[in-house]
């Protein structure tokens, strides 16, 4: 730690006036203040009391968001330095409760774990339970699933001769048949693509094969929770149903076809001429608003993900086979599994997905689990 202090002391030093100048300050009373170096036996001694903490895209989520999010809570109730290691019982519930509402049950699950770390590295005594301390109203309902029916439904909801929503059920569709997170086809904000994460018209144009009298297409993603920058590549298969996902992908690259190759690949035309990228926000503001008004309720991104692997399931194919196409690893397929149990009795609406079909469904994952669990033993 000293030599890296010194290190970047060191540097700092070598910074010329010039170049401190840029970083110079208006003071409120019109005084220019231009930073200075430090002494040279200045050092910087670090507190467990407050950590260091790394923002980043996903500080929502993850271990450096618990305990910057601790530290602003603490120093908001003037709770004081050594109070907050070891932190007691009551101060951990009182920090959950102060969020409740506003997070989920797994981000404060991941707080917690983030602040146990840090108990941990500083040998401190951890006197919280991540399950035990979470308030029940920050829980949310199970996601609900998007089902082929409410696929369909979409579809038509749909104005097919818009750009916009041409754009929509190509996404949809995609995501849906194509086992895909929301993040992988979207950019979050119209401001914000990355060519390192997000994928664009670069890939075009799309080479369609035919297998078997089975037509497909593959395009690579840039990048993906699971592999990283290594990325992924997405099949796209032809299917005999209206929301046909190979149909739709031509449709909207048919449709949008004055679009630079660097735009997102989900972008569409605008009616001044122009062209805009297809945000995540307003793709689940247009499918819910036709939801909605059908009377299913709100549905998040994650579930065409949802939705598909557990048709998938029902379907009767191999759970190994599910995993491989959504791209989970067998251990995580099992917590996923968790997830669609609960909402199997909402996909029982045709003969194939008769009660009979979902409890050959549990034995099957049942069998899957043994065979799994016992190999990371």
């Amino acid at each position: 730690m000293s030599n890296d202090v010194e290190h970047a002391t060191n540097k700092l030093l070598r910074l010329s006036l010039s170049n401190s100048r840029e970083l110079a300050v208006a003071c409120p009373d019109g005084r220019i203040r231009i930073p200075r170096p430090p002494r040279k036996d200045a050092v910087i001694t670090p507190s467990p009391h407050r950590p260091h903490v790394l923002a980043n895209e996903d500080t929502r989520s993850n271990y450096g968001a618990g305990l910057l999010r601790f530290t602003q809570f603490c120093d908001s109730h003037n709770i004081s330095e050594s109070e907050r290691m070891p932190a007691s019982a009551n101060l951990l519930t009182a920090f959950l409760a102060n969020a409740a509402g506003t997070i989920s049950n797994s981000t404060s699950n991941t707080w917690m774990a983030g602040l146990h770390y840090w108990h941990v590295v500083n040998g401190a005594t951890w006197s919280g339970t991540e399950s035990d301390l979470t308030p029940p109203s920050s829980k949310r309902a199970h996601r609900p699933p998007v089902t082929l029916d409410a696929l369909c439904q979409l579809a038509q909801g749909l104005d097919l001769t818009n750009s916009f929503d041409v754009a929509i059920f190509a996404t949809t569709c995609v995501a849906f048949w194509s086992c895909c997170r929301l993040g992988e086809l979207l950019i979050p904000s119209p401001n914000v693509f990355d060519s390192v994460k997000h994928v664009s018209r670069a890939i075009l144009p799309i080479s369609v094969h035919n297998s078997h009298n089975v037509r497909r297409t593959t395009f690579h993603i840039p990048w993906t929770k699971t592999t990283g920058s290594e990325g992924a590549d997405i099949s796209v298969t032809e299917r005999s149903h209206s929301t046909c996902p190979l149909a739709a992908l031509v449709l909207h690259l048919e449709s949008n076809l004055n679009i630079p190759s660097h735009a997102p690949l989900f972008s569409f035309e605008t009616a001044n001429g122009s062209w805009a990228p297809l945000t995540k926000a307003w793709f689940l503001s247009r499918c819910n608003d036709i939801w909605v008004a059908a009377g299913h309720p709100t549905m998040p991104g994650h579930a065409f993900r949802i939705g598909r692997a557990t048709e998938l399931l029902l379907e009767g194919v191999h759970p190994d086979i599910v995993a491989t196409q959504g791209r989970w690893k067998s251990h995580m397929f099992l917590d996923y599994w968790r997830q669609i149990e609960s909402i199997l009795p909402l996909f029982i609406s045709t003969a194939i997905n008769s009660p009979i079909a979902i409890t050959r469904l549990q034995s099957v994952m049942h069998n899957f689990h043994r065979t799994h669990a016992s190999s990371r033993a």
